[in-house]
């Protein structure tokens, strides 16, 4: 479902952006900073967000989808992690690691060809 800024899921809209930062995350899924580094070590290949070259997190809306699953989930219906991750696997919402490697490689080709851009055109702007 969308909303007139973006994605909405569970009645957060998420912006049009293509990738978010932690902090992003953390305001809009109210989940803090230290359970998504805890979720991504527990979901393993289910859940791991790409890391920028300085190996800062980036989140996609894909992730932030999962985040608010898995709050569901564990908070509001009591599942244990083994139960969210039963839970993930029996109705497909679980990502092979080929998927995940395939969606690593194919996000970090358009963050270097991104960056390539904004390098030329900012020589460009030099000039």
């Amino acid at each position: 479902m969308t909303g007139r800024s973006g994605w909405l899921f569970m009645d957060v809209p998420i912006p049009d952006k293509l990738y978010f930062k932690i902090g992003e995350v953390v305001s809009l899924t109210g989940v803090k900073a230290h359970v998504l580094r805890y979720w991504e070590s527990e979901f393993g290949t289910d859940f791991r967000p790409l890391k920028s070259r300085g190996r800062q997190r980036l989140y996609r809306r894909q992730d932030i989808d999962l985040v608010l699953r898995l709050k569901r989930l564990l908070y509001e219906q009591g599942y244990t992690i083994a139960g969210a991750r039963k839970f993930l696997r029996s109705h497909g919402l679980e990502k092979t690691g080929a998927d995940t490697e395939a969606d690593a490689e194919s996000a970090f080709r358009l963050l270097n060809e991104l960056r390539d851009d904004l390098v030329r055109l900012r020589k460009t702007l030099e000039r």
